[in-house]
């Protein structure tokens, strides 16, 4: 199965999250912050990301996408967010400014994340 990095400031969300996805049969590694989080991926080198949006500054989750597709990181991207909630915005994805390749609204079903996951390890696998 696959190696999935989580995201998110949030300790509750990471555990979670990764307890629906370690049934599911993945790897999971989980950070905390923007900074663990770039360590994380340079370190272990996951075939999928789950990223909050909001982390210590508003953007961190934004800010760390467009990062990591600048610096070649190809793999699925499954961002995490509760803004459309909290300020009434919608957001979606653009290759440029929010370069993920899905969103998915928090709190987050299990049955939607998995399937969610798996769409993106399956369209990434071919």
């Amino acid at each position: 199965m696959a190696k999935i990095l989580i995201v998110d400031d949030d300790p509750d969300i990471v555990e979670s999250v990764g307890l629906f996805l370690q049934k599911e049969g993945h790897e999971t590694i989980s950070a905390h912050s923007r900074g663990e989080g770039m360590k994380a991926i340079s370190e272990s080198n996951p075939d999928l990301l789950v990223l909050d949006v909001m982390m210590e500054q508003p953007d961190d989750g934004i800010s760390m996408a467009q990062e990591l597709r600048r610096q070649g990181f190809s793999k699925p991207i499954l961002m995490l967010t509760s803004i459309s909630k909290v300020t009434g915005m919608q957001y979606g994805i653009d290759s440029d400014l929010v370069p993920v390749d899905a969103f998915c609204e928090k709190p987050i079903e299990p049955e939607v994340l998995v399937k969610k996951v798996a769409g993106l390890l399956g369209s990434e696998e071919g």
